[in-house]
This record gives C-alpha cells, sequence and structure tokens, in this order.
C-alpha cells in the first residue's frame, strides 16, 4: 500500500509545490494586468479623455460577457474537457484580450479618428469602448483561469494541504495587485512622452507580455497534469474510460442549483467581493481626493493592501487544514471589513490623516485574507467533485454579476454626489450583508455537517 501511495506526482511534494508555483504565476499576471490602470485614472481623464463615469463604465466591461453566461459555459467546458484543455483557452483568451486593449489604449489609436467606433455610444470615447471589448474577453479568460486553478488545486493538494496551497496562490495573485499599483506610475514617468506627459501605454504593454508568460507556464503545468493523470490509472485511482455514472451530465447543474449552502456561499461571495475589487478600481482617485495628495503617492500607499492578506492567507490556509474553523473565519472577515468601509466613509474625511488611512488599508488586506482563505476550501465539501469545475464557474458567475454593477453604481454615485460619501457607505453596506449571509453559512454547517469548522488535512 505504501508503495502504491508513492506512484503519483501528487505524492511528491516537490512537483506538487511546483504545480501551485506554474499556475500561481498565471494568476499573478492576470490580476496585476486587471489592476494595472487603477492607479492612472487620473491620466486617462487627462489624455484619453475617461472621466469617472467612463472609468466605471469600462472597468465592468470585465465581467460582461461572463455575467451573461460565459462563466456557465465555462463551468461546462471544465468539468467535460478538463483543466488542461481549459487552462489553455482561458490563457489564450487572456492574451488575445491584453492585446485588443493594448490597440484601444495606444497613442496610434488615439492619433487616427475610426469613425465607426466614435459614431454610437457618443458618451464613451473610443478608446474606452475598444478597452472595454479587449477587457471583456480578457475577463472571460481570467475568470475561466480562476475557477480551473481552484480545480487544479483540488485535484493536486486532495488529502494534502489544499487549504494552504489555495491560500498561497491567493497570495502570489494578489501580489499582482501590489505589482500593479507600485509598478504602473512608475512604468508612466518612466515613459513619459516627448512633452512630459505620463505614459499609459507602458504600464499596460508590460502587463500584456506577462500573460504570454503566463500562458507559457500553464503549457508547462499541462504536460506535468498529463503524466499525472496517467499515473492514477495506473494505481487504479481512476480508470481510463469514465464509468457512465461519474460522467459530467448538463442536467447534473440542478443538484448545484438545489443546493442551500451553494446559494448561500455564492451571495456570500459576492457581496464580499463587491466591496473589494470595485473598491480596488477608485481606491487610489479616494484617497487622492481625501487626502489631497498626488496620484502616484496615493498609489503607493494603497499598493500595501493586499501585502498582509499575501502574508496572512498562506498561515490562514494551514490553520484550516489543521484546525478548521473556516465558517468562524468569514465572520470575522466580514465584521472587519465593515469596520474599514466604515473608517473610510466617516472618520478619514474628518480626520485626513495619511497614518490612519494606511492602517485601515493593512487592516482591510487582513479581511482580504481571512474570507478568501476560508471560502475557498469549503466549496470542495459542499459540492460532488465531478461538478466542482461548474460550481466554482456558478459562484463565480453570481460573483461577476456584482463586479460587473457595482462599478457601474460607483461611478455613477461618484459623479451623482461628487464625492465618496454615499460609495464608501455602499460597500460598508455590502460588509453588513456579507455578515449575514456568513452568519446563516454557519447555522446551515451545524445543520448538515459539512465539515467547515473541521480540519482538511486526513
Amino acid at each position: 500500500m505504501v508503495e502504491k501511495l508513492q506512484q503519483t506526482l501528487r505524492d511528491s511534494a516537490l512537483a506538487r509545490w511546483i504545480v501551485l508555483i506554474l499556475v500561481a504565476s498565471m494568476m499573478f499576471f492576470a490580476y496585476m494586468f486587471v489592476d494595472i490602470l487603477s492607479p492612472l485614472a487620473s491620466l486617462l481623464n487627462t489624455t484619453r479623455g475617461w472621466d469617472q463615469g467612463v472609468f466605471g463604465t469600462y472597468a465592468a466591461g470585465e465581467y460582461l460577457l461572463n455575467v451573461f453566461g460565459f462563466l456557465i459555459l465555462a463551468g461546462i467546458i471544465l468539468d467535460k474537457m478538463g483543466v488542461r484543455f481549459t487552462g489553455l483557452l482561458s490563457a489564450s483568451l487572456m492574451v488575445i484580450g491584453a492585446a485588443i486593449k493594448y490597440v484601444g489604449i495606444s497613442d496610434w489609436f488615439g492619433a487616427n479618428d475610426i469613425e465607426w467606433l466614435n459614431s454610437w455610444w457618443t458618451v464613451m470615447p473610443g478608446s474606452a469602448k475598444m478597452a472595454m471589448f479587449g477587457f471583456m474577453i480578457f475577463g472571460c479568460g481570467c475568470e475561466m483561469a480562476g475557477t480551473t486553478v481552484s480545480k487544479i488545486l483540488a485535484k493536486w493538494f486532495k488529502g494534502k494541504e489544499m487549504a494552504m496551497a489555495m491560500g498561497i496562490e491567493m497570495s502570489i495573485a494578489r501580489l499582482g495587485v501590489f505589482a500593479a499599483m507600485w509598478l504602473a506610475p512608475k512604468f508612466a514617468s518612466h515613459f513619459a512622452l516627448a512633452d512630459g506627459t505620463f505614459s499609459v501605454v507602458a504600464p499596460l504593454l508590460f502587463a500584456s507580455c506577462l500573460l504570454v508568460i503566463g500562458l507559457l507556464n500553464f503549457t508547462v503545468f499541462t504536460v506535468m497534469d498529463t503524466k499525472f493523470d496517467k499515473q492514477l490509472v495506473e494505481i487504479g485511482e481512476v480508470t481510463a474510460e469514465k464509468d457512465p455514472e461519474d460522467e459530467f451530465r448538463v442536467s447534473d447543474l440542478g443538484q448545484i442549483f438545489s443546493s442551500k449552502m451553494f446559494w448561500i456561499v455564492a451571495l456570500l461571495c459576492v457581496l464580499y467581493y463587491s466591496a473589494i475589487f470595485p473598491f480596488q478600481r477608485f481606491a487610489t482617485n479616494f484617497l487622492e481626493e481625501t487626502l489631497v495628495i498626488s496620484a502616484e503617492e496615493a498609489s503607493g500607499m494603497f499598493k500595501w493592501f493586499p501585502i498582509l492578506a499575501m502574508i496572512l492567507t498562506p498561515f490562514l490556509g494551514a490553520f484550516i487544514d489543521y484546525k478548521g474553523k473556516g465558517a468562524s473565519m468569514m465572520m470575522v472577515g466580514a465584521i472587519i471589513m465593515i469596520a474599514c468601509h466604515s473608517t473610510f466613509a466617516f472618520i478619514l474625511p474628518i480626520y485626513p490623516s495619511k497614518t490612519l488611512a494606511m492602517v485601515t488599508i493593512l487592516i482591510l488586506g487582513v479581511s482580504f485574507s481571512l474570507v478568501p482563505a476560508s471560502m475557498w476550501p469549503s466549496v470542495p465539501k459542499i459540492i460532488d467533485e465531478k461538478v466542482l469545475g461548474s460550481a466554482y464557474c456558478l459562484i463565480f458567475w453570481v460573483q461577476n454579476i456584482g463586479l460587473c454593477l457595482v462599478p457601474l453604481l460607483i461611478g455613477k454615485l461618484r459623479v451623482a454626489t461628487e464625492g465618496y460619501l454615499v460609495p464608501m457607505i455602499v460597500f460598508a453596506s455590502f460588509g453588513v450583508l456579507a455578515f449575514i449571509f456568513s452568519l446563516m453559512m454557519k447555522v446551515e454547517d451545524k445543520k448538515k455537517n459539512y465539515g467547515l469548522e473541521l480540519p482538511n488535512k486526513k
């Protein structure tokens, strides 16, 4: 039996962690690309004519196709075709979308009057429409990649350090946010134009090239995963031909939709992330206006947001693997988020202290580690493995509805109220609702014994 257990790559710690690095690096580059223009919102206004409403609409574009059904299709593709095909497809879509977005932002595009593009939806500049279209394609690949990576880690770390691995992957991905906030202003200033205007093109080009490297990394993973699958067949853990009972059917989605716990997790997810990712898009401008500082200084402050999350998430994942308490962690994370956004809404405008802002940003990062570190490893406990990919994609689909609509809402509120008080109250309100759903999750877990409070490690 011992000899049998040593016959797969999964039982090699080195192989498991190499897989983690390969797929996590792809997500690092993806997260970096997502926020590479966030610190440059003011620059986009002056050089491309994007006001906050336009920027919010552009930001919502990342999730638009996902909301209208692509993520549901992505889940079916993932469970039918497997992680290798789906991962390569998602990485390719990210590269294609990045290329289109780069064309839209480029100086060449701005210098040429594209009449057909400028003649409709005139409230959006042509560059914003083109960039938004590319962002939509990228968003399909990015969200598909996120669900694929979750299923990969559930597969490769089954019975191992799964929560810790997912925590490390999330930490590496969030380092991409730090990198974007840190590097975007530096690239913009270093590659300034002849007239001294900072460049919005250089940071985007750099991030686009990194996505190509992410595609190459995933290609290496597919070689390892092919070998791993052959080993699983050899030891009899899976058969070369799937049992018809184990084959995924579209009708199997019904067992996901009929699960009360699935909807609790999905709604908790959308509420929590709607107070995080859309906030990231507007955070630099919020700090810039509230503290009366430059965009570069504001970006320099907010870049530290993911750092505590990056450091803490693996340790929290390890704690869940060995001690459990996943549902309780989600409740604590929601409480912290409420406190932080309330501080941004009511206290910081009255006492515009850089120290207070910095401390609040870092504490919000703690929340950003508690909830995701406990949420994603919980999904395999409540959903059958053969529909796990679809379950992740459906959760991301519900999440994307919020991530698509909230930037639009915040952008409109920002313009209508000429301030950030109402948007920050909205973010805090999402935290309150997230806490309510985390409490419901703990109650349901106690009734049905899903094991969310139990350790993962066997």
